[in-house]
């Protein structure tokens, strides 16, 4: 089993080093390239929202991944201590008809909750938790 964990502040220039962690377990745990690609979006999408909308704005508030390969599966964990916020929740939601009656955003949160076999989320101790399962593709 290869498992990696980090730690990160809340700031968008911190994204390259969130690839670079990315990239190297990657590498480590021998995922392919499409697998790769779908961490990284995912990761991306979980950063940036965490980012602009839990924290509006850079900060110096910790973020903590943690990544986990076993038996076929990737394991992503993502803890933030931004303001409580359920990102599903609202993915649960049946998809507008037509683009004019969709909401802007929300598209990539869309995105993870189909790649992921599995996802939870809590709000514990005062930080949102985050966690999916992927198997690979």
């Amino acid at each position: 089993m290869t498992k990696r964990s980090a730690m990160f502040p809340a700031r968008l220039d911190s994204l390259q080093r969130v690839r670079e962690f990315l990239g190297s377990f990657c590498k480590e745990s021998g995922l392919d390239r499409d697998n790769c690609l779908r961490l990284n979006l995912i990761l991306e999408e979980l950063f940036t929202n965490c980012v602009r909308h839990g924290h509006r704005g850079d900060s110096d508030a910790p973020v903590w991944v943690t990544l986990g390969g076993e038996d076929g599966a990737v394991s992503i964990a993502f803890e933030d201590t931004a303001p409580p916020f359920n990102p599903f929740a609202r993915a649960d939601a049946p998809l507008p008809t037509t683009l004019e009656s969709r909401p802007v955003g929300g598209l990539g949160l869309l995105l993870a909750k189909g790649m992921a076999a599995s996802r939870d989320y809590a709000y514990v101790f005062g930080r949102n938790c985050i966690r999916l399962r992927l198997t690979n593709a």
